[in-house]
């Protein structure tokens, strides 16, 4: 079973609203999916993004593959935490 991390759209028309999730690449856009690991929300300003890293890093280390949008959502989080690692030490 191939794994990839992406996005499942929810929210209603014109007003899309996502949840990261990892799911079996086989499975519909909006299917059956295997954990949500965060949410994402395009309308939003600012940071419009909630990721559990630990999770994502667990998923892409036993071979799941990020889509695009989803790789650069957790590069973000990625720097915004080691970036307030830094401010709290």
């Amino acid at each position: 079973m191939a794994v990839s991390l992406r996005l499942r759209r929810q929210g209603s028309k014109n007003r899309p609203y996502y949840k990261i999730v990892a799911a079996d690449s086989r499975s519909r856009r909006d299917g059956k999916f295997i954990e949500i690991i965060g949410t994402y929300d395009p309308m939003a300003t600012g940071i419009n993004y909630t990721v559990d890293v630990a999770r994502a890093d667990h998923w892409i280390k036993n071979g799941a593959r990020p889509s695009e949008t989803v790789g650069s959502i957790i590069k973000k989080a990625r720097r915004q935490a080691s970036a307030s690692d830094a401010v709290a030490a």
